[in-house]
């Protein structure tokens, strides 16, 4: 989970629409791993892709008295085979990535540096792992041991978020100019070669999230109003589409893996929205302040 997200999210809207919740029929499957305070700390829960079957994966609790404890897994990212989710936690001290099995548990740590990693999005193949490192903001990619760090990014710009593109070629990321608040999403390849700027807003733009057939980009922008917005662009830059437009601010979109819907956080819930526009449909409710869907590989919307 970002930053912004969180301290969006601390204020929930109220909703009118009641959310399937935590019943419903059917099986867990589950299909949505995503952040919840709703037992105090911040922690990692799945449901069904229809909001049903909501639970708590992860079995470790922070103290939200603490920012260590508040702050205690974040970000989840489901391995290409859904046998593992990784995260970022403060913990031990400056938020570290960490893994565990799907089912939360055997919790290992993989970094451990003076610094705060977090982001963590896995390569399609599942040997490496891409994460922020903050100091200020570079993209870093480790085996997914922990082995093996490197940075990819090597300017005086911040960069940070990135994302993994499901045919392996790319990670796209979020880079801030020094001295400027203006976001940016760029595209580099794994090695960090082929670098170039993808958007050319000169607004705040973040959070990219690939198209499963890694031809187009969602992320959530202010391009076009005060509030943030969930919005798509093509791999050559060109094809900017609002998705969202309701009076609220969008975070985090995430595609689901058969393309048909993307999910992101409103107002502290769990929405989705149809990939072709439209048809927005909310999952969680906001008084849990959820935030960060990530699909599972192989799910259905």
């Amino acid at each position: 989970m970002r930053r912004r997200a969180i301290a969006s999210t601390c204020t929930a809207l109220a909703a009118a629409v009641l959310v399937t919740g935590c019943g419903g029929a059917g099986k867990a499957r589950p299909d949505l791993a995503f952040v919840s305070t709703r037992d105090g700390d911040y922690a990692i829960f799945a449901m069904n892709a229809d909001g049903s079957r909501q639970k708590r994966l992860t079995h470790e609790r922070g103290n939200p008295a603490t920012p260590r404890g508040l702050f205690f897994q974040l970000g989840p990212a489901w391995s290409p085979n859904a046998q593992q989710i990784a995260f970022s936690s403060q913990r031990d001290g400056p938020s570290s990535i960490y893994v565990m099995r799907a089912d939360g548990s055997d919790t290992r740590r993989l970094t451990s540096t003076k610094d705060d990693d977090t982001d963590p999005t896995w390569s399609p193949d599942g040997r490496r792992i891409a994460f922020t490192r903050s100091n200020p903001g570079h993209i870093f990619v480790m085996r997914a041991d922990g082995t093996g760090v490197r940075r990819i990014t090597d300017d005086l710009a911040t960069e940070e978020e990135p994302t993994w593109s499901p045919n392996g070629r790319w990670i796209a990321y979020v880079r801030r100019e020094p001295g400027t608040a203006i976001r940016e999403i760029w595209l580099a390849h794994p090695d960090g070669s082929g670098r170039r700027q993808l958007t050319h807003l000169k607004v705040t733009s973040f959070a990219p999230a690939w198209s499963p057939d890694s031809r187009r980009i969602t992320f959530s922008s202010n391009s076009s109003s005060t509030n943030y917005h969930i919005y798509e662009i093509r791999l050559d830059g060109k094809g900017l589409r609002l998705m969202t437009q309701e009076a609220s601010d969008d975070f985090e979109p995430a595609w689901s893996p058969d393309g048909r819907v993307i999910a992101f956080s409103r107002g502290g819930a769990i929405w989705t929205v149809d990939a072709a526009g439209g048809n927005e449909k909310q999952l969680t409710n906001p008084k849990n302040n959820d935030s960060s869907p990530a699909w599972k590989a192989g799910a259905k919307s």
